[in-house]
């Protein structure tokens, strides 16, 4: 494959890896994260949706077309505008989504051209994919952020609509790799005192090579996101998480001997 379906490239990010960073956003998912801040990223399809702005009381209508096909030049010639600032910075590029994994050939392509030219790469991802798909990009990445939402199959199928058998098992294959663990949490979803020990005896299991956790706290600004793109949310009701909440969950994994950060 040589294009990828993109839905943005955003430069000089501080949130997706060390260092500043370009991002590039893979579009499609396989999962259907129902607290998801990106939405538009799901569909492996070009959208169009509709935005409604107002002003001085009138209403203006316009339309956003969401996704792009993109080749691999096209894409280095961004990432490679901001070399100076990955040097100075210790940072590089990041693929994220959607879930990159869904295009792992066009992912390969470009991962391929950027250790080439020395630029750092990290994969954001969920995990969802074959054991070949992971075990074929590892040689490419750099360093990985890896989203452990839940540890029971059966709340996983849930509240993202897929089992998470193959995603433990790529993390367990992932182990001698330098791994980032992120961590969302949705309160009433995943933050019981329960689940969040089930998560610290997986990572007790696999031994990672590096004990680095990041927790990401659920907000709730996307759901205008999903009015526009005429999907229903289905969490309206769910509080973001206090700040003493996520220290007390802080807390709980540096005594397990993780470093542990709130936020990307």
């Amino acid at each position: 494959m040589t294009e990828g379906l993109i839905f943005d490239v955003r430069r000089y990010s501080v949130h997706d890896g060390p260092g500043i960073r370009t991002t590039v956003f893979f579009k499609g998912c396989p999962l259907r994260c129902a607290w998801c801040h990106n939405p538009e990223s799901q569909g492996k399809i070009t959208e169009t949706v509709v935005k409604e702005r107002c002003l001085n009381d009138k209403k203006y209508i316009s339309q956003e077309t969401i996704g792009y096909l993109a080749d691999v030049e096209q894409l280095m010639e961004i990432i490679e505008k901001d070399r100076l600032f990955y040097e100075e910075s210790g940072g590089g590029v990041t693929f994220s989504g959607g879930e990159p994994l869904l295009q792992p050939e066009f992912l390969k392509l470009l991962a391929t051209q950027c250790k080439m030219k020395d630029i750092h790469t990290v994969l954001d991802t969920s995990g969802y994919a074959s054991f070949e798909t992971i075990t074929e990009i590892i040689p490419y990445i750099d360093l990985f952020l890896y989203d452990l939402k839940l540890i029971d199959d059966s709340s996983h199928l849930a509240f993202t609509g897929s089992s998470n058998k193959q995603i433990l098992q790529n993390l367990s294959s992932l182990a001698d790799c330098e791994v980032i663990i992120r961590i969302p949490v949705i309160p009433g979803i995943n933050d019981a005192d329960d689940q969040l020990l089930d998560v610290m005896n997986f990572l007790d299991k696999i031994s990672l090579k590096r004990k680095e956790i990041h927790l990401l706290p659920y907000h709730r600004i996307q759901q205008s996101k999903y009015k526009r793109l005429g999907m229903e949310y289905t969490l309206p009701k769910t509080p973001e998480p206090t700040k003493e909440h996520l220290e007390q969950i802080k807390s709980l994994f540096q005594s397990t001997g993780f470093q542990v950060q709130v936020g990307g």
